[in-house]
């Protein structure tokens, strides 16, 4: 018998609310899943679907309205110990989509990757904090001696690198990597991929990876959950979503990836996704229900039995 796997990350009814009291704006809505130690979770959606919100969240810089954040068997939403939030924040991070605007423009290369360093907890020397910026650097691939330079003076990808080392430099355990490559030219996003691949290897990482595009997350991704107004209404392993998408949110978003041959591309069926095609009686709601094992869905038992067919 196998070994049970560890869940790092642990999300309970998950909701989230901005607005006031009068006029509230759910942008999470009782999301549950969780993230076992060493894998990589993909969380795909459109723009606005609450992706981003739900990392945002994980790492505290958002408020939760209700539900729980379990990470390593502690919960660290609301309110929690000053101590337990230099836990998180040491052992949490978080690298932002784009890799102009989350470098401070003023700064050199050297604080923005050592800031984390001057938190309280921490007593290097400057001798010591170079040290550790010029290991950071040359892990992801950048020359020591960049430390000197200002953000503006580097290229997209060499951008994100740096936003990489700035999280890799706290030693952390779990990072969130909020579509990490969106803002790259399409040559330099698989280096960056392979980047986050390596890293996670030599380091035992675990990601939270947050993207619109299916692609993408098939290539890094061991699951994947499909998200839609601020509800999870897929999750499966990566392959096993490919092969059997069974939501049609889930397919509609399968059927935008462009296909590489040109005539395929002329002739696939774009699907468009229409909330208004469910139709739920007070009878009959939507559930969060387990179709094969470890392949969940949101869906009524009406379309369940619709479901079950396909199998």
């Amino acid at each position: 018998m196998s070994e049970e796997r560890k869940k790092l990350i642990e999300v309970e009814d998950l909701t989230v609310t901005f607005g006031s009291r009068r006029h509230p704006f759910t942008a999470v809505d009782k999301v549950s899943f969780h993230i076992f130690q060493g894998e990589t979770f993909g969380l795909v959606g459109e723009s606005g679907s609450g992706k981003t919100t739900i990392g945002r969240a994980i790492i505290r810089i958002h408020p939760t309205s209700g539900g729980k954040v379990i990470f390593d068997g502690k919960q660290i939403n609301g309110r929690i110990s000053p101590a337990l939030d230099r836990e998180v924040t040491q052992r949490i991070q978080m690298i932002f989509q784009d890799p102009m605007s989350s470098l401070n423009e003023r700064a050199k290369v050297d604080y923005i990757v050592s800031e984390g360093l001057y938190s309280p907890g921490h007593h290097l020397t400057k001798a010591q904090r170079q040290e550790k910026v010029a290991q950071a650097l040359s892990d992801v691939g950048l020359l020591p001696e960049f430390a000197s330079r200002f953000p503006h003076e580097f290229s997209g990808g060499q951008r994100q690198r740096i936003g990489i080392a700035r999280a890799l430099i706290m030693e952390p355990d779990f990072i969130i990597a909020d579509e990490p490559i969106s803002a790259l030219d399409v040559s330099i996003r698989a280096q960056v991929l392979n980047l986050l691949s390596k890293l996670q290897k030599e380091r035992d990482l675990t990601y939270l990876f947050i993207a619109h595009d299916l692609s993408v997350v098939r290539f890094i991704c061991d699951r994947i959950a499909v998200i839609h107004k601020g509800k999870i209404v897929e999750l499966a392993e990566s392959e096993e979503l490919f092969a059997h998408p069974l939501h049609p949110y889930t397919q509609a978003l399968l059927s935008a990836i462009p296909q590489p041959d040109p005539i395929a591309e002329r002739q696939k069926k774009l699907l468009v996704y229409d909330p208004g095609c469910h139709h739920y009686s007070e009878t009959n709601r939507p559930s969060w229900q387990e179709i094969v094992p470890g392949h969940y869905i949101l869906a009524s038992d009406e379309e369940m039995e619709t479901y079950r067919k396909q199998f």
